[in-house]
């Protein structure tokens, strides 16, 4: 199992003062010792990260690194040519990625091309149903990276008490053995979406709100062979350091 450490929300703490302090750029150098890749996301907003972030890890940092990126993005990765581009949907409003993309988009399947003729390996960041891999396939893509947050969700709501805080999701708040119903069947469309993703020759990452409790279950999903985690991994961070938060994970997810 790889791990990709997402470093943008180090960049949204340098954000909240405007000064170089965290640095960015030593975030991802020390990063890219310790994990498999360097995951970074410019948005259209530039409310973390920016192409400025992009360039200089690009230029320091001899490790894969990994873009996160909507549609109406992809003239950055075409300037500055990444080892690979995940494309992802992108509201202003969200805190943070809501959901997978929308794969009947007609600007798909052109970004792709451009992209691998540029030699760029492309993801497709989507939720984890049958009907987006088989699609996924056929716009021709090398990876998908499979949306984990409903299952993160679901898990904190049946093991920590963030029902009773306010941050609780209305959906969510539901009797245990609903939830419970409701964690099983998420994880078995992540299995069976990974399982067809394999056999349709994609290769498999999955990502976002997994933490050092909950990231347990997706790798024992065998055919993701990925991992992108940031936040858990900054938040930590916060209390043991960036490289000891980084070592941690990487033995929680070492098969």
């Amino acid at each position: 199992m790889l791990l990709g450490v997402n470093i943008d929300h180090i960049a949204v703490l340098r954000e909240a003062r405007k000064v170089n302090d965290p640095d960015l750029l030593e975030a991802a150098i020390l990063s890219a010792n310790l994990a498999d890749q360097i995951t970074i996301h410019v948005r259209e907003d530039r409310r973390h990260a920016n192409e400025f972030d992009l360039e200089n890890i690009l230029k320091y940092c001899k490790c894969v690194v990994n873009l996160e990126c909507s549609i109406d993005m992809i003239e950055y990765a075409l300037k500055y040519k990444p080892s690979r581009v995940t494309l992802v949907p992108e509201k202003r409003q969200e805190l943070t990625t809501e959901g997978g993309l929308n794969l009947d988009n007609k600007k798909l399947q052109e970004a792709i091309n451009a992209l691998k003729q540029e030699q760029i390996e492309v993801s497709l960041f989507i939720d984890p149903n049958l009907e987006d891999i088989n699609k996924s396939s056929s716009l021709n893509t090398d990876f998908i990276e499979l949306h984990t947050g409903l299952y993160a969700n679901i898990y904190n709501a049946l093991y920590t008490n963030i029902n009773q805080t306010s941050y609780a999701l209305p959906e969510l708040i539901l009797s245990k053995n609903e939830l419970k119903k409701l964690l099983e069947n998420e994880l078995q469309r992540l299995k069976q979406s990974a399982s067809l993703a394999k056999g349709l020759n994609l290769r498999v990452a999955a990502g976002h709100g997994l933490n050092y409790k909950n990231v347990k279950n997706i790798v024992d999903i065998l055919e993701i062979e990925e991992l992108n985690i940031g936040q858990s991994i900054v938040a930590r961070s916060v209390f043991v350091g960036l490289e000891k938060a980084i070592l941690q994970m990487k033995a929680l997810i070492k098969r």
